[in-house]
């Protein structure tokens, strides 16, 4: 299959330290499993096989971590330390031999073929934050922001409803309440800015 132009991209901007790292991983994924896709998701290059994900590498400032996305694969190999099965990867030789990956890169593509979920999270969903009725009042005055609002995942009004509910006092309560209404318009979640 043709690589992501994406994963391309998000290696290049990497590390001097990173780059072989990645673009090794990425090439024995493909040798081992030829039909695999890729897709960036969390910010960070996914590998897929039949649609499901497979495994996920990183790189950060000092060290890049890979992964599987099964909780049965790898799980004799975990290192702490970082996400990602293999700890702390800071060059080639932090990974083990490539028939190692390539036999637990076969045993993910068994699991998904055999219908093997990854087992859920078991922490019980957060219950909702109140929204403070001067926001609310704020929200449904500006039917654009009330439309995105309405659709916006539990996540972001949380983000936004512990901004709004944290403000010492009612001076900085207004100003971000006028703020995120501004942004809720636009579409925007509370930490926009950080988003790549």
């Amino acid at each position: 299959m043709p690589g992501d132009p994406r994963i391309d991209a998000y290696i290049a901007r990497q590390a001097d330290f990173a780059r072989p790292i990645l673009t090794h991983i990425r090439a024995l994924v493909h040798a081992t499993v030829p039909e695999a896709g890729e897709a960036i998701k969390w910010g960070m290059p996914f590998f897929t096989y039949k649609d499901q994900n497979l495994c996920s590498m990183a790189a950060f400032k000092s060290h890049a971590a890979f992964g599987f996305w099964h909780d049965k694969v790898g799980q004799d190999a975990a290192k702490s330390g970082a996400m990602g099965q293999f700890g702390k990867i800071a060059s080639l030789i932090d990974l083990p031999p490539d028939a190692e990956i390539a036999a637990l890169l076969r045993q993910a593509m068994a699991l998904i073929d055999a219908g093997d979920r990854p087992r859920t999270s078991a922490k019980e969903p957060r219950a909702p934050l109140a929204v403070h009725p001067a926001f609310a009042e704020a929200i449904a005055a500006d039917p654009a922001a009330a439309a995105v609002w309405a659709a916006f995942p539990p996540g972001k009004v949380r983000d936004y409803c512990e901004w709004i509910n944290d403000a010492k006092g009612d001076s900085t309560r207004d100003k971000r309440m006028a703020q995120a209404v501004e942004w809720i318009a636009q579409g925007k979640g509370r930490n926009w800015k950080y988003q790549r």
